[in-house]
């Protein structure tokens, strides 16, 4: 996994860049910070998975950058994992559905 840096890799598309699922990660953590009453408002029963996904896509995509460093074990597998990414763009497409039309 040698040349891949923060900025890019060995070409990866625009929405699996590093940088942009950071920054993703970062403004969707910012809208629940400043709306939370956008899960707020869903039952239960839709809030908790919801929730526990989230938790997984923005800790994972956060977490990313870093074991790019490492470039070994198991976080840097499940943090470099495609459904980890689709993970987070589909939660933060959920939520920017619910804060536009909620």
């Amino acid at each position: 996994m040698r040349g891949r840096t923060l900025f890019a890799g060995p070409r990866p598309g625009l929405l699996e860049r590093p940088l942009t699922l950071l920054l993703l990660a970062a403004g969707t953590a910012i809208w629940l910070l400043l709306q939370p009453e956008t899960l707020q408002a869903l039952p239960l029963a839709w809030r908790l998975p919801l929730v526990g996904i989230g938790a997984w896509a923005l800790g994972s995509a956060f977490a990313r950058p870093l074991t790019l460093e490492v470039g070994e074990g198991w976080l840097w597998r499940q943090a470099g994992a495609r459904w980890s990414r689709l993970a987070l763009w589909g939660f933060a497409l959920v939520v920017g559905g619910l804060g536009v039309w909620g």
